[in-house]
């Protein structure tokens, strides 16, 4: 499966902000250390575990999400995966008074950023990310 995964800033510390290039899901991990950033595939993951529990997904679809195979890591690619990143971004930014300072896992933003509508590849019509990657949970 493939993320996008871009460091943030969001109130003056980085952060991570990871989006599913095929369902437009996103997540944010609010204030990630040196060693998060050093290790950013675990940080990712964990992160990852943490949005989709807060959203009610079974503890398995996280490794699903991340595939069996080893990681690799690229630059962005596409116009679509940078579109869906930018779009991710600018929502969390209209959104940022959601952000909780007490947490890494953000859940509220998430679900705000997850439940706007929007245009996606490999699905007809418009619809929340949080929709269509239950769809492709239940494929998977």
């Amino acid at each position: 499966m493939c993320w996008d995964l871009h460091v943030i800033p969001l109130r003056g510390r980085p952060s991570l902000l990871a989006v599913h290039c095929h369902s437009r899901y996103a997540f944010v991990l609010y204030g990630l250390s040196p060693f998060d950033r050093e290790h950013l595939p675990d940080a990712f993951r964990d992160g990852l575990a943490r949005s989709l529990s807060a959203a009610g997904s079974s503890p398995d679809a996280a490794g699903r999400l991340c595939g069996s195979g080893g990681s690799r890591y690229t630059r962005t690619h596409g116009r679509r995966e940078v579109a869906f990143l930018n779009r991710a971004w600018d929502d969390v930014m209209a959104a940022e008074l959601l952000l909780d300072e007490t947490t890494r896992s953000q859940p509220l933003l998430d679900q705000f950023v997850n439940g706007k509508p929007s245009r996606c590849a490999y699905h007809d019509g418009l619809g929340p990310a949080s929709e269509r990657l239950a769809q492709i949970l239940k494929e998977a």
